[in-house]
């Protein structure tokens, strides 16, 4: 494994530069002694415009529209991989076979399958890898769940977890269409089931199809779930079971409910999931958050921060504790701090934790799909119920192949 002292630049490459890629290129070019030398992209439009803003900012780069040639330039130290949820673990673990460290998006991977290859994989090629859920870097989360810790809530019995985005509206159905110039639709697709090119099957929107991604439930429940189970310091539920459906906007153009809850039973205490669109007054009066509901009193927390309403005479209200840092930012220092000192342990979202919290999201959404109350076997690494098994492990298509070791 490489170790780079403080005088030795680290170089990025970049794979996915649409939205978060290039939010997270621009966080971690903001850590000291960080340069960028290549980007990736299948879009030519993204391409350049992103290489005329790093250019004026001093970075020499190259461009990519293949990521295995980007991947092969030794140059490149780390590789940020922000491309959709169906991608993320194939060019991740491509992405350590190449020696390199990698920061990838959330969810971890599109299936609970592919989330048990990126750990084999952290633990074959033994690089740093960082998941892309800075809150756990942001100080007003951890400092909520010490409150949490300190048992001064009481008993909690009950945690609610939600997303309500009244900016999220209908996906509305559009015709299939020509591919875009310079855009290199077929790679894109990638591992995934071949269509015709439509813009609902392309940037952002791909988020609510299945062959792509999860939906709301692994798109904000990977970050909200993961303080849940933190605060409780859970592991694996004993069961789970999700009902909703396209209730807001039944013509939907998007495979993924609008409106879902989903309930993960606990020894002693039950997580709840809740998420609606076009509706911003969730629990609280906050469109997202974790609530801890104790004997006596509630803790909620959300990115903004966190407070506590007490039961009536059991305890005192906290005012609202209000964010301080930039999450994102000190996820990526984290993250240059493991790769320059080689401690793939030292990142505060490591693989094998973000693993396990998107596949408790995808056990939500395998609930979902079979409408049935589903149990998981630890022993087994499989739900007890054999309908709900054919959902475990992706299946790709267009002579992509699934990594083994």
């Amino acid at each position: 494994m490489a170790y780079y002292n403080l005088s030795k630049k680290i170089r990025v490459g970049a794979i996915g530069l649409k939205g978060m890629g290039w939010s997270n290129l621009q966080a971690i070019l903001k850590v000291p002694g960080v340069t960028c030398v290549a980007i990736c992209d299948i879009d030519d439009r993204v391409l350049s415009e992103r290489s005329k803003t790093l250019a004026e900012s001093g970075n020499k780069l190259k461009q990519y529209k293949d990521y295995k040639e980007m991947l092969a330039n030794p140059d490149v130290d780390v590789v940020i991989v922000a491309t959709p949820d169906h991608w993320h673990c194939l060019q991740a673990i491509d992405a350590m076979r190449a020696g390199k460290d990698v920061y990838v998006e959330k969810p971890l991977a599109n299936s609970i399958g592919e989330c048990d290859l990126l750990i084999q994989a952290q633990k074959t090629y033994q690089r740093v890898v960082q998941v892309g859920q800075w809150q756990r870097s942001q100080k007003h989360f951890k400092d909520a769940i010490d409150f949490v810790h300190n048992g001064k809530l009481g008993k909690i019995r009950t945690v609610k977890s939600w997303a309500y985005l009244g900016w999220k509206k209908r996906v509305p159905k559009m015709p299939d269409s020509e591919v875009p110039a310079g855009v290199d639709y077929l790679s894109w697709q990638g591992p995934a089931p071949r269509y015709p090119f439509n813009p609902n099957r392309f940037h952002y929107n791909f988020r609510w199809y299945w062959d792509y991604a999860g939906g709301l439930m692994t798109d904000w429940g990977v970050h909200l779930l993961d303080y849940a189970l933190l605060g409780m310091k859970a592991s694996t539920p004993t069961s789970v079971m999700a009902m909703g459906g396209k209730f807001a906007y039944p013509d939907d153009a998007g495979d993924t409910p609008d409106t879902l809850t989903a309930v993960y039973e606990f020894e002693g205490f039950n997580i709840i999931w809740e998420h609606a669109t076009s509706i911003s007054n969730g629990p609280y009066g906050r469109e997202h958050g974790i609530a801890f509901i104790g004997d006596n009193g509630t803790l909620v927390l959300d990115r903004k921060g966190w407070e506590v309403i007490a039961e009536k005479d059991r305890m005192e209200n906290i005012s609202l504790q209000s964010r301080v840092d930039n999450g994102l930012e000190l996820h990526m220092v984290n993250f240059i701090d493991a790769v320059r000192q080689g401690n793939p342990e030292m990142v505060h979202a490591p693989v094998q934790q973000a693993a396990h919290i998107a596949k408790l999201s995808q056990m939500a959404n395998i609930a979902y799909r079979t409408g049935n109350k589903l149990t998981w076997s630890v022993e087994k690494n499989s739900f007890e119920q054999q309908e709900a098994n054919q959902f475990l492990n992706a299946v790709y298509h267009n002579g992509y192949q699934l990594p083994k070791f």
